[in-house]
C-alpha cells in the first residue's frame, strides 16, 4: 500500500500497532505542520495535553507549503512520532490540530480544528493556482464543478476574499460544508468578518485568545531579562529591525523602492553604538525559504557593526518584549509588537494585501512611516517618546488576554468527547534566551569630548566612512579581527574581546605588547576580558586596568577610547589614578576606576 512512498511507521499507529504499542487505547490526536511558522503555533498548545496518559499525539507534514525547510528538524525535536503525509491521511485520529488551511486537510480522518498562525485572519487571498490548498500562493487551482473564484466572478460588493475567512478556505468542493469542525478566532471581529464572507462557516468559530500573545503577555515581568541576554546596556535603545516574508515586506525586492541596501548600513553608522543595540526579527518563510546561510551573508556588513539576528523559532517574542523601537512592516511581528506597545515605524506598508476591514490594516494606515531617506536618528528619537499600548492592536489581538488555556483545552477535550484534566491548563513560558553580548567587528569613528574633569563623552559609530558630525575629536578604534584589515594600520586604537587566559592569546599584557609591536602607529591596545573590565597598554609601555563600578554599565572599549581621548588631548595620566575617569554615553555617565596594571 506504501510502495515508493516514504516508510510508514508501526508504532504506536499502523497496522500491527495493537500487538506493539505499550499504550494503545489512547486518544489520538494530530499536530498538522505545514511549515515552520505553523509548527510554532502548534508548540504554543503542545502543553495542554502535558500529563495525560490517556492522549497519544503524532505529527505530520501535508507538504503543500512552499517553506518545507527546517520542518522535519523541528518535528523531529519535539520527539513525537512523525507519520507520512499519506499513512496520516489513513489513520483515524480522534483530534486533528492544524495552524494553516494548506493541504488536503478533508482527507483526514478525524474531527478537525484550525487554529491562526498569525494575528487572526487578516491577508488577502493570493490568484488562485494548481495544486492543494497554499497560504502562500493563494487557494487551489477548482477542479471541474468547484467554485471559480476568479477575476470578475464577485460582485462589486462581495467581501474581499481573505484567506481562513473565505469559502475558498473553509467550505468543502463537494459538499459545501466547512472543513473544519472548530474554527478558533481570537476576537468577535474575526467572527463578525467571518460571518460577511462566509456564513455557512460561522457555526464552527470558537473565539478562544491568542496563545501566543498570552505567553508574551505573562513574560513582561522579564522584559530586563531578555535584555541583559541581549546585551543591551543602560542608557542603551533596542530597536528591533522585523520583516515578514513576500516581495512587499521589508525585507522583501518587490514592493517599490527596495529601502532595505540602503537602511541597513545606516542603522549601524548613524546610531550610535553605545546607546543603541539593534536585532532583526525575520519571518520565519524567509530565514528557511532563502537559508540562514544566505541570510547572514546579505546581512554580513550589518551584523559586523553590531546588529543581531534573532532565532525566529524561540527568540523573537522576548525580543519585542525587550524592544524599544520597532522598525516594521505589515506582518504579524509588527502588529505584535504595537499590541505591547513598543513604539513602531513601518518601513513598508503595503495595503493590497490585507483585508481592508481587518484591524491589521487600520493599523497600517494610521502607523507613523519610516522616511528612508531622512537621518534615522531624529526619527527614532521622536519616537521614543509615543511608548504606550496602540488602542488598535491592543484591544483587537485577543478579546480574552491570559485565557486561551483553559479556553482552548477545554475546546480540545470537548472534541474528542472526553473529561478535561483535573489539573489546571498552563502554556509553557518563555525561556531566557542565550546571552548575545555585541559583536562590533566593524572599524569604529569615535567622537568623543572633553567638557569638564576627568570626564570624557564618548560617541562611537560603526562605519570607518562615517564622519560624526559636531565639535571634538574624532580617532579610529578596530577590533583585532576585523575583516577592514588595512584598517588596522590606520587604528588609534585596537581591541580584542576573550578571556582573562586564552592560551592562544597569551595574558592580557603580553597581547597588547604584542599588538602594539604589530602596528607601530597605534597609540593604545585594549584586551577586554569582561562586561566591565579590561587591559589597556600605552604606546610609552604604561599597563593599566580599567574598570567600571558595580552601578556602571558601559562597554569597556568605549572605555579605552575615553583614555585615549583624555591621554591624546595632553592631559596627565596621574589625575585618573587617583581620582577615576567618567566616561558619559548618551545621558548616562559611567565612573571608571583606572589603576597600574602588572605587564
Amino acid at each position: 500500500m506504501n510502495q515508493g512512498r516514504t516508510e510508514w511507521i508501526r508504532v504506536p499507529v499502523g497496522k500491527d500497532a495493537v500487538r506493539w504499542a505499550t499504550r494503545g487505547q489512547c486518544q489520538k490526536v494530530l499536530l498538522v505542520a505545514h511549515n515552520v511558522t505553523s509548527i510554532t503555533r502548534l508548540l504554543d498548545v503542545l502543553p495542554l495535553f502535558h500529563d495525560d496518559l490517556r492522549v497519544q499525539l503524532l505529527a505530520t507534514c501535508p507538504e503543500s507549503s512552499a517553506f518545507r525547510s527546517g520542518v522535519d528538524r523541528l518535528l523531529a525535536d519535539t520527539g513525537v512520532p512523525l507519520l507520512p503525509w499519506e499513512q496520516a491521511r489513513d489513520t483515524p485520529v480522534d483530534l486533528a490540530i492544524s495552524a494553516s488551511f494548506g493541504g488536503q486537510l478533508q482527507a483526514l480522518k478525524g474531527t478537525l480544528l484550525v487554529i491562526s498562525h498569525g494575528v487572526g485572519y487578516t491577508k488577502r487571498l493570493a490568484k488562485p493556482e494548481a495544486g492543494s490548498r497554499k497560504p502562500e500562493a493563494g487557494s487551489r487551482k477548482p477542479e471541474a464543478g468547484s467554485r471559480k473564484p476568479e477575476a470578475g466572478s464577485r460582485k462589486p460588493e462581495a467581501p474581499v476574499p481573505v484567506f481562513g475567512l473565505s469559502p475558498e478556505w473553509l467550505l468543502s468542493d463537494e459538499t459545501g460544508l466547512p472543513l473544519a469542525d472548530a474554527l478558533v478566532l481570537s476576537h468577535p471581529e474575526q467572527l463578525d468578518r467571518l460571518r460577511a464572507a462566509c456564513p455557512e462557516a460561522a457555526p464552527t468559530a470558537v473565539i478562544a485568545g491568542d496563545p501566543c500573545f498570552d505567553r508574551m503577555l505573562a513574560a513582561r515581568p522579564y522584559r530586563e531579562r531578555f535584555r541583559r541576554a541581549l546585551g543591551v546596556r543602560r542608557g542603551q535603545r533596542l530597536v528591533v529591525l522585523n520583516s515578514t516574508w513576500n516581495p512587499e515586506s521589508l525585507f522583501g525586492d518587490g514592493g517599490g523602492d527596495d529601502v532595505l541596501p540602503s537602511l541597513l548600513p545606516r542603522l549601524t553608522a548613524e546610531l550610535p553604538a553605545d546607546e543603541y543595540r539593534l536585532a532583526a526579527v525575520l519571518h520565519p518563510n524567509t530565514w528557511h525559504g532563502h537559508g540562514p546561510g544566505q541570510i547572514r551573508a546579505w546581512l554580513d556588513r550589518a551584523r559586523r557593526g553590531g546588529l543581531v539576528l534573532i532565532d525566529p523559532l524561540e527568540g523573537w517574542r522576548q525580543t519585542l518584549i525587550a524592544a524599544d523601537a520597532v522598525i516594521g512592516d505589515h506582518g504579524a511581528v509588527t502588529y505584535y509588537a504595537a499590541a505591547l506597545g513598543t513604539p513602531v515605524l513601518l518601513g513598508a506598508a503595503p495595503l493590497s494585501g490585507l483585508d481592508p476591514l481587518s484591524p491589521a490594516a487600520d493599523f497600517v494606515r494610521r502607523a507613523p512611516r519610516l522616511d528612508p531617506c531622512a537621518p534615522l536618528l531624529p526619527q527614532l528619537e521622536s519616537l521614543g517618546a509615543q511608548r504606550g499600548p496602540v488602542p488598535g492592536p491592543r484591544e483587537f489581538t485577543s478579546s480574552l488576554p491570559g485565557e486561551s488555556a483553559p479556553r482552548l483545552r477545554q475546546l480540545f477535550y470537548d472534541l474528542m468527547g472526553i473529561p478535561e484534566p483535573s489539573w489546571p491548563a498552563l502554556l509553557d513560558p518563555l525561556p531566557l534566551p542565550p546571552y548575545e553580548p555585541v559583536s562590533r567587528t566593524a572599524p569604529l569613528r569615535v567622537l568623543t569630548r572633553l567638557p569638564g574633569a576627568r570626564e570624557v563623552v564618548v560617541e562611537r559609530y560603526a562605519g570607518a566612512a562615517y564622519e560624526p558630525a559636531g565639535d571634538g575629536e574624532v580617532h579610529t578604534a578596530v577590533h583585532e579581527d576585523t575583516r577592514d584589515v588595512d584598517a588596522l594600520d590606520l587604528a588609534d586604537v585596537i581591541l580584542r574581546y576573550g578571556a582573562p587566559e586564552d592560551p592562544r592569546l597569551g595574558s592580557p599584557a603580553q597581547w597588547t605588547a604584542e599588538v602594539l609591536e604589530l602596528h607601530p602607529d597605534c597609540a593604545l591596545a585594549a584586551y577586554i576580558t569582561g562586561p566591565g573590565a579590561c587591559t589597556v597598554r600605552l604606546r610609552d609601555g604604561r599597563v593599566l586596568r580599567l574598570a567600571s563600578q558595580p552601578s556602571a554599565d558601559v562597554d569597556p572599549a568605549a572605555c579605552a577610547s575615553a583614555l585615549h581621548a583624555w591621554l591624546a588631548a595632553g592631559n596627565p595620566l596621574d589625575t585618573l589614578v587617583a581620582r577615576g575617569l567618567i566616561v558619559r554615553t548618551g545621558t548616562v555617565s559611567h565612573p571608571v576606576a583606572v589603576t597600574p596594571a602588572t605587564g
